[in-house]
């Protein structure tokens, strides 16, 4: 299956670095790119690529409201695309945002040419492209300084008592293998159960369900 992407940077040189990149791959085939945010909804809406590759700083809508406007259904269209998101530092001061706007994973601006192409392939697929560790410790430095709303648990009432066990220890930053042995299941069952998790609470990937970890107070920074 062919994979369809927008590139959306307001560097030209970098905007069109990457999508030569991307064009010569073998399965990606690159529809559109756009010079700021707003330019980036209206052809992501217009093309309806599978993937956007995001840049977080850029004028007219950033990449973080544009996300947002993404990840929202128009009236016409139920399209929304999985969102690629680049910074320039791993620790960037909009990630935590990012990742609450609807961005399925991150990727620094200045990544090898082949960590391009995995990335938009993992998020494609429907992976969270960030490792565990790294989500964790991205969640946990933004938890603590960003602006939260109050926790509220009643989004996982429909959870069953292990799921929400498990849930804790994704938002924990454990990996399905970790998981496993500290619950004493098969990895297999820890794979269904995230699977179900994120089926039960609309979510789209892993770091979102991270994300919910900490906005419900089911984990908290440090915890």
């Amino acid at each position: 299956m062919t994979i369809s992407v927008l590139v959306a940077d307001d560097q030209a040189m970098v905007r069109a670095g990457f999508a030569a990149v991307l064009a010569a791959q073998p399965g990606i085939d690159v529809v559109g790119q756009a010079a700021d945010g707003a330019e980036a909804v209206a052809l992501a809406r217009e093309l309806r690529p599978d993937v956007v590759v995001m840049d977080v700083r850029m004028p007219q809508l950033n990449g973080i409201e544009a996300t947002r406007a993404l990840q929202t259904p128009s009236r016409s269209s139920d399209y929304v695309p999985r969102v690629l998101m680049l910074t320039t530092f791993d620790i960037d001061e909009y990630v935590y945002e990012a990742l609450r706007a609807g961005a399925s994973g991150f990727l620094l601006k200045d990544a090898t040419p082949d960590e391009l192409v995995a990335a938009v392939r993992i998020v494609a697929a429907g992976d969270a492209l960030l490792a565990p560790s790294v989500t964790r410790r991205l969640i946990e430095d933004f938890a603590r300084s960003a602006p939260a709303p109050l926790p509220s648990t009643s989004r996982l009432n429909d959870l069953t008592e292990r799921e929400r066990e498990v849930l804790t220890l994704v938002g924990r930053g454990m990996s399905n293998s970790e998981i496993a042995a500290a619950l004493f299941i098969a990895e297999q069952t820890v794979k269904t159960h995230v699977s179900k998790i994120l089926q039960k609470l609309g979510l789209r990937d892993r770091v979102h369900a991270v994300v919910l970890a900490y906005d419900t107070g089911l984990v908290r920074p440090g915890g």
